[in-house]
């Protein structure tokens, strides 16, 4: 029988019955993935294989669009001509200028004020702000749909990715922190200058319970011997099964052997799961424990998915730092939350036209559920004063990728423009900061202040009125420049009349 439900579930993915959703996470597509990507593999050669997935680290075949190569500066920069917005929420300021030395802000100046040896930019009175972060952004992940990575082969996967990189680069967002997903080799070839793409801030695979939201096996593989060898997922480093505080131990040590930036739990079920409702607790306190303590050992944090009140506060007491969805909280979780200074790392899980399709009732349902929650909880996050970051967790879905700086605009909603631009920078900055020693990159993130590294924009738009400029990074986005570098610069363009 569970055969028999195995080959149905690969038919309705081949013929495009199931289509992804908010938090996905935990959805079989995972598997389906990789169970592709590793027989891909185990097919091919090892020549021929290792060049395959080499392709988009040599740069083969990217659409560059309006990129430009990024441009190293002998000089200091200087940005005049400006209206500032620091990260922090304030209004934008005239009267400034901001002056770039190599990879970090060095001084922001009187207007005016002259830096002998610098090249100036003029920013015709253009706004000038800190390069946006995505605090929930699968950088592997994302842009795949269900039929393409049932159907490609592994080295186009690899060449979806970092294409994908390059285009998040280009709608603004110069950092993202990676949810989970084998991530590591994209962020060491985008920090080596190889691949374009935002600053990434990895958790590796995604620590899960048997049973659990990140356990993707199918029902044939039930049960695993106490000696098997690990499934598709846990070899390609999307998720790892850990039953026992030892076996959490082992698998989050592991993950921080392999770069993780913070570490991944998950704590509860999911709208698209195959096995774990979205009510279900997962998960003890002690097992939490254990990898919280395990991260804090080496100056990090755990951030954990999950959407109930129980789950919350299980996390909560266990020392998790980050709360990802949590969309059905309750007063008392919000409470919590604010007195342990726990993060609430929210995304705009609401139906509308950027929302997923469910082909059954019961997800329909389960969606409607966590929309209603969605509004909930940012009212809550707001009456508590709860330190809340901002993500979309965009998943298997190439078509909504698009739409990254859209899901961040129409937030205004519920807040007003310049605290919701500040979320999705400073705020955002800080949630990363949380990595302590283990943050890749020296220096603040997600603010325009001198010692911070010199990621900004340069954007046509108006922070105090909307966000809708960022809905349109291909025209209102004049400038983009991560860490020093110019990826984009429409500003030397002569005007225009």
């Amino acid at each position: 029988m569970a055969l028999a439900q195995e080959q149905h579930l690969a038919d309705t993915w081949q013929t495009g019955g199931l289509k992804p959703r908010a938090c996905d996470c935990g959805g079989t597509v995972f598997a389906i993935l990789h169970q592709r990507v590793m027989a891909d593999m185990r097919r091919r050669q090892f020549l021929g294989g290792t060049a395959a997935m080499l392709a988009p680290f040599l740069g083969l075949g990217l659409s560059t669009g309006n990129a430009q190569q990024p441009q190293a500066q002998d000089r200091p920069l200087l940005l005049t001509n400006l209206r500032l917005f620091d990260g922090t929420g304030k209004a934008p300021r005239a009267g400034m200028q901001v002056l770039v030395t190599g990879a970090t802000i060095t001084a922001l100046l009187p207007a005016g004020e002259k830096v002998d040896g610098a090249q100036v930019i003029d920013c015709r009175g253009k706004l000038v702000m800190p390069g946006l972060i995505d605090a929930h952004w699968h950088t592997m992940l994302a842009a795949i749909s269900q039929v393409t990575a049932m159907t490609s082969d592994v080295g186009y996967l690899y060449l979806v990715a970092a294409q994908e990189a390059r285009r998040t680069l280009l709608r603004g967002f110069t950092a993202v922190r990676d949810p989970g997903g084998p991530a590591f080799a994209l962020k060491r070839a985008i920090d080596e200058g190889i691949v374009d793409g935002p600053r990434i801030f990895p958790s590796g695979a995604m620590i899960s319970q048997t049973s659990g939201h990140g356990d993707f096996r199918l029902r044939s593989d039930i049960p695993r011997a106490a000696n098997a060898p690990l499934s598709l997922v846990e070899s390609t480093g999307v998720a790892m099964i850990a039953d026992g505080d030892a076996e959490v131990l082992r698998r989050v040590r592991e993950q921080l052997m392999l770069g993780a930036t913070q570490i991944k739990m998950l704590a509860g079920g999911g709208v698209a799961s195959l096995y774990d409702p979205l009510d279900s607790t997962q998960y003890s306190e002690r097992e939490l424990r254990a990898g919280v303590e395990a991260a804090a050992d080496w100056g990090t944090y755990v951030m954990a998915h999950v959407y109930t009140p129980k789950g919350i506060q299980r996390a909560i007491r266990a020392g998790v730092r980050s709360i990802e969805h949590g969309q059905l909280a309750d007063e008392e979780s919000a409470r919590m939350m604010r007195d342990a200074g726990t993060w609430w790392s929210l995304q705009p899980f609401l139906q509308d036209e950027d929302s997923n399709v469910y082909p059954d009732a019961a997800r329909k349902a389960s969606q409607r559920i966590v929309s209603e929650g969605t509004v909930k909880a940012y009212a809550l996050a707001q009456k508590y004063g709860i330190r809340t970051g901002w993500g979309t967790d965009i998943l298997f879905n190439a078509k909504n990728t698009p739409t990254q700086g859209r899901q961040l605009a129409k937030l205004t909603r519920f807040y007003d423009p310049l605290t919701l631009l500040a979320q999705a920078t400073g705020q955002n900055g800080e949630l990363l900061a949380l990595s302590g020693q283990r943050a890749p990159y020296p220096g603040a993130l997600g603010r325009l202040a001198p010692g911070a590294l010199a990621d900004l924009l340069v954007a046509d738009g108006d922070p105090a009125k909307n966000l809708d400029f960022l809905a349109r990074p291909e025209d209102k986005l004049l400038l983009i420049m991560k860490n020093g570098r110019i990826y984009k610069d429409t500003l030397s363009a002569p005007l225009a009349g």
